[in-house]
């Protein structure tokens, strides 16, 4: 597929995000997930969609947001499910030295390390597999603790090597974002069944509660 003719199914842009990754960061998650794990708390990112900004267009959009921050985090949805416009974007971000890139992906280590976007040397770090519900969840900036952490740059090695260790309850929280639609949305790692219960406080308190419902077509 030609650059002009590549789109990036995107679900939604954010800065900054404080919680998923080292500094202030540029979240991008990209819209469309096949691996759509049991408890996933972006279930609204399953979807897949063929429209989408170019990966210039992506870029431009976020350029005023990359001058002020320390890294870019993607996630999604599943960034791998669209190798070719994840290496086109990994390959027109501006980055600075000072700044790296942490990619999600719920596919294992294994069925990516041959893959273009890991071969680029763009992504700094790298958590991979499947959020299992019922796994313990004691390591910081993922899920389920048999999520692996992957170090894969000298940068990364540097900005990401506190994050190997279990981290206590006081290092999680979340960005708490408001889109001018009055959408309310969160971005981090919840600690498991936070979300169920937030939930019922609110309902407990008298507030309606919509949430958005994962598309499985």
């Amino acid at each position: 597929m030609s650059e002009a003719a590549l789109r990036v199914a995107i679900s939604r842009l954010h800065f900054p995000v404080t919680t998923l990754g080292p500094g202030r960061r540029v979240g991008i998650w990209f819209q469309g997930c096949s691996i759509r794990c049991p408890g996933c708390i972006s279930a609204d990112t399953w979807r897949f969609d063929t429209g989408g900004p170019t990966p210039a267009q992506l870029v431009a959009q976020i350029a005023p947001w990359l001058q002020q921050a320390d890294g870019v985090t993607i996630s999604g949805g599943e960034p791998f499910d669209q190798p070719e416009a994840l290496q086109a974007l990994l390959g027109a971000l501006p980055l600075q030295p000072h700044q790296d890139v942490l990619v999600y992906s719920g596919h294992g280590f294994e069925r990516l390390q041959a893959s273009a976007p890991l071969r680029s040397g763009r992504i700094d770090a790298l958590i991979c597999d499947p959020y299992l519900d019922s796994a313990p969840q004691t390591l910081p900036l993922r899920g389920s603790d048999n999520q692996r952490l992957f170090l894969l740059t000298a940068r990364g090695r540097e900005r990401f090597a506190r994050y190997v260790q279990p981290a206590g309850d006081d290092a999680r929280a979340l960005d708490l974002m408001f889109d001018d639609d009055g959408t309310v949305w969160l971005a981090g790692i919840p600690r498991q069944r936070d979300l169920h219960r937030l939930r019922a406080l609110l309902q407990a308190q008298g507030h309606r509660i919509t949430t958005s419902q994962a598309r499985t077509e």
